[in-house]
């Protein structure tokens, strides 16, 4: 048996890069522990461990008396003599025994393995631990070995990762067996050992995606800034150059987009919008909120609000689908911003649109009824408003609301 555990300790030596004297001193004090079991508290005694050689040595101290008092302590000088005392050793002279694990019993010899047993997976949860801590933010690449309702176990190096839902990217489809990355956010200990949480959701894997794919990035020579982003959905990412010549954009798009596709397709085809930062909100928010055209930006640096007016034709492309590009740009410029619609001259509308074709949107009734009352187009539906629009037979103020409304959207569609 000496040999066997001194073997596997070693080898977690090797395997866990452990320190040699931690593990011989626990093989120490196991073995000290059984020579108490056995001999009592007072018992003097010392564990010699070899882990180079493999070896385990246990010797017990007793004092060489006339008479036994205390068989754990003291040994007669007859029963020295007995056994051949080749030292000539004397009464008050203290007598060394080498023991052997046989002479402890099966019972204590198994109570030493449970507790060795014990200590190693006390070290392997610590180490694990400290190895999972060290890699907080950083990428790491497992695979998937199961799927389940809230979350999704990954193997990485023979180790537990979870992955919960609220770190997954939505709608995006796990299976038993496939490679998956992600980062570390976060190690937590339990008394089961630790629990290592990784995301894909958290900015910072795009962070380190970016990193990855971008080595002026990597190098320090175009940094990132700020980061909003709704995973799955659309994210903005501000960066910056320290070198004038080399637009920072432009290195993160890469050719023909090449670079930052690469990141996409990792984030389940998550839009991404690579913007230049500024110290100069005003700038900054214009850029945040583009493609679309604003008029003004009046902001409350103060209060960290921000009001824009645009044409009405722009408006959608300020709030995007759902509102995703505004929110982000929110979060971007760290600035609250409301949206002033500014509704765009009729006689500006180039093309005009004939009411005839617009039956599906508006109605066959509706537009028969408009037609009927010398309204051909569109621009003379949006000229005439609502007060002229309700004037008519078959018409309240809320359907004539309808109507206009129904009209400048489409207009809008076609810009």
């Amino acid at each position: 048996m000496n040999t066997e555990i001194v073997d596997s300790f070693s080898q977690m030596v090797r395997e866990k890069n452990v320190d040699k004297d931690v593990l011989a001193g626990i093989i120490e004090d196991i073995f000290g522990l059984l020579v108490k079991k056995k001999y009592g508290l007072e018992a003097n005694y010392d564990v010699i461990v070899n882990m180079d050689k493999g070896d385990i040595e246990i010797f017990l101290e007793r004092v060489i008396v006339d008479e036994v008092e205390d068989p754990n302590l003291e040994i007669s000088i007859d029963e020295v003599n007995a056994r051949g005392n080749d030292d000539e050793l004397e009464v008050g002279e203290d007598f060394v025994e080498p023991l052997s694990l046989a002479s402890f019993g099966r019972r204590l010899i198994n109570l030493a393995r449970q507790s060795l047993n014990q200590r190693i997976r006390e070290i392997e949860k610590e180490l694990i631990y400290n190895e999972y801590t060290e890699l907080e933010g950083e990428i790491v690449v497992g695979d998937i070995y199961q799927v389940r309702r809230n979350d999704v176990l990954v193997n990485h190096n023979k180790n537990e990762l979870l992955l919960p839902r609220m770190e997954q990217i939505p709608r995006e489809k796990y299976r038993k067996g496939d490679t998956v990355r992600a980062i570390v956010k976060e190690v937590r200990k339990t008394p089961n050992g630790p629990i290592i949480i990784v995301s894909r959701a958290d900015n910072m894997f795009l962070r380190r995606l970016f990193e990855i794919e971008i080595p002026e990035i990597y190098d320090g020579v175009i940094e990132i800034m700020k980061i909003a982003r709704e995973p799955g959905e659309r994210a903005k990412v501000a960066v910056e150059s320290s070198d004038s010549r080399i637009d920072a954009v432009g290195a993160c798009v890469g050719m023909k987009g090449v670079r930052i596709h690469a990141i996409v397709r990792e984030l389940n085809n998550e839009n991404i919008d690579v913007i230049n930062y500024s110290d100069d909100p005003i700038v900054f928010i214009q850029r945040a909120l583009a493609p679309a055209k604003l008029k003004q930006i009046e902001i409350d640096e103060d209060e960290e609000k921000c009001t824009v007016t645009a044409d009405s034709d722009q408006v959608s492309l300020i709030v995007g689908r759902n509102g995703v590009n505004i929110r982000l740009a929110m979060k971007l410029t760290g600035y609250h911003i409301d949206v002033i619609r500014e509704e765009k001259p009729f006689e500006e509308y180039e093309d005009d649109i004939e009411l005839i074709d617009l039956r599906e949107e508006i109605g066959a009734e509706i537009v028969d009824l408009l037609i009927n009352n010398r309204f051909d187009t569109a621009v003379e539906v949006l000229t005439a408003g609502v007060e002229k629009l309700k004037e008519i037979e078959g018409l309240d103020e809320e359907k004539a609301k309808v109507i206009i409304d129904t009209i400048k959207n489409q207009f809008e569609e076609e810009d």
